[in-house]
C-alpha cells in the first residue's frame, strides 16, 4: 500500500512539475497584435484593383503616403517640394493617412534656426491641403522620412520639435523613421524628439560595392546592427519590410545606377542578357534603351518570402510590444506579383 501511494505522489509531483514547466513556457510568449499597413510611393495615386484588395483582405486601417520629397533644385536655393503626390481618385473612406515627407538629409546642412523655422511652416499647409485632395478632412499622425547624421542631428530634431510644435500639429501624433544604424548607434547618432518610429529592415547593404550581395536585405548585415538595440530603443517601434526589387548597374565592376527600367523578364531574354551566376547577368550587346553598353553587369535584388519569413524569426523573440504595426513597402500592384495573401499572413503569424 504505501508503495502505491508512493508512486500516487510521484505521478502528482511530476504532473505538477509538468504545469509548472508548461506555464512557464507559455508566460514566456504574449502573443502580439500585428497590424499590416503599407506605404505608397508614387507621385500618382489612384484606385487600381489589385492594390485596393490588398488593402481590404489585410483591413488595413492606415496608408502610409509619401506627400512629396524635400530637397533644393539643382543644389541651390532654398528647400522646395520634389516631385508632389497627386490624388486622382480618394483615399477608401475606411482607411486612414499617414502622410510623409522625405527630407533629403543634405537639405538641413547650412540651414539657420530661422530657415527652419521657414520650413517647418511650409511643409505642414502643404501636407494638410494634399490630404484634402485625397479626401480626407484631416490626419492623425506625420511620418518625417530622413537619414539624418551626427552633422545634421542638431537641424532635423530642431525641425522635429518645430513641427511637432506648430498648431496643424495640435493632439496629432508624430513619427519618424529609423535606419539600422541610427538605432545601434544610438550615442552618436541620438534618440529624435518624436512620439513614434518604424525601423527600415531594409536598404541595408552597400548598394555601390560589385559582388553578389543583396543590398536591399542581407540576414548577415540585419543582425550585425540589431539584436538587443532593438528592444532596448526608449520608443515605440513599427518595423518595415520590403516587397520591393531593383536592377544594379555596372559598368568595368563600378556602379553606374538603378536601371528603373529593367524588368525581371528582360534580363532572363537571352537575346538581351546572359546569365553568368547568383544574381548577376551580363549584357549582350549595346542596349540603349536601358543606358546599357555591351558586357555592362546587371545585379538583380528582389525579396523572396523565405527572406521575410526569416526576418520576421529573428525579429519576433526581440519585440516585447504587444501591440506591433508591419508596414510593407510598398503598395504596387506589379511588386506584389510575385506574392500571395498567405505569404504576408505567414510572415504575421511568425511575428505574432
Amino acid at each position: 500500500m504505501w508503495h502505491i501511494n508512493q508512486l500516487n505522489g510521484y505521478k502528482i509531483k511530476f504532473l505538477g512539475s509538468c504545469f509548472l514547466l508548461l506555464f512557464s513556457l507559455s508566460s514566456c510568449h504574449h502573443p502580439k497584435t500585428i497590424n499590416t499597413s503599407f506605404y505608397f510611393w508614387k507621385t500618382v495615386y489612384k484606385t487600381k484593383k489589385t492594390e485596393t484588395a490588398w488593402l481590404e483582405h489585410f483591413k488595413v486601417k492606415s496608408l502610409y503616403v509619401r506627400i512629396m520629397d524635400i530637397d533644393r533644385v539643382e543644389n541651390r536655393g532654398e528647400p522646395s517640394p520634389i516631385l508632389p503626390i497627386l490624388f486622382k481618385n480618394k483615399i477608401p473612406d475606411s482607411v486612414k493617412i499617414i502622410p510623409v515627407v522625405f527630407i533629403v538629409n543634405e537639405v538641413l546642412k547650412g540651414l539657420s534656426d530661422t530657415g527652419i523655422d521657414s520650413l517647418a511652416d511650409k511643409i505642414l499647409p502643404f501636407v494638410k491641403a494634399k490630404i484634402e485632395q485625397a479626401g480626407k478632412n484631416d490626419f492623425e499622425e506625420l511620418q518625417i522620412d530622413c537619414d539624418w547624421t551626427a552633422g545634421t542631428r542638431q537641424h532635423y530634431f530642431y525641425l522635429l520639435k518645430q513641427l511637432k510644435n506648430n498648431p496643424i500639429m495640435k493632439h496629432k501624433k508624430l513619427s519618424v523613421t529609423l535606419r539600422l544604424h541610427q538605432l545601434k548607434n544610438q550615442i552618436k547618432s541620438g534618440i529624435p524628439p518624436a512620439d513614434a518610429t518604424m525601423l527600415m529592415c531594409y536598404n541595408m547593404g552597400n548598394l555601390r560595392a560589385y559582388g553578389k550581395q543583396n543590398s536591399i536585405l542581407e540576414m548577415s548585415e540585419l543582425k550585425k546592427y540589431l539584436n538587443q538595440n532593438i528592444s532596448a530603443y526608449p520608443m515605440p517601434l513599427a518595423i518595415g519590410l520590403p516587397l520591393f526589387n531593383w536592377a544594379v548597374a555596372f559598368r568595368n565592376k563600378e556602379y553606374i545606377g538603378i536601371s528603373k527600367k529593367i524588368k525581371f523578364v528582360d534580363l532572363i531574354d537571352k537575346n538581351q542578357f546572359i546569365f553568368i551566376g547568383d544574381n548577376i547577368y551580363k549584357a549582350a550587346t549595346d542596349l540603349p534603351d536601358f543606358g546599357l553598353n555591351k558586357a555592362d553587369e546587371i545585379r538583380w535584388e528582389s525579396i523572396s518570402v523565405d527572406d521575410l519569413q526569416a526576418v520576421a524569426t529573428y525579429l519576433s523573440p526581440l519585440i516585447k510590444a504587444d501591440n506591433l504595426t508591419v508596414i510593407y513597402f510598398h503598395l504596387d500592384e506589379n511588386l506584389l506579383k510575385p506574392y500571395h495573401y498567405t505569404d504576408l499572413e505567414k510572415v504575421n503569424q511568425i511575428l505574432h
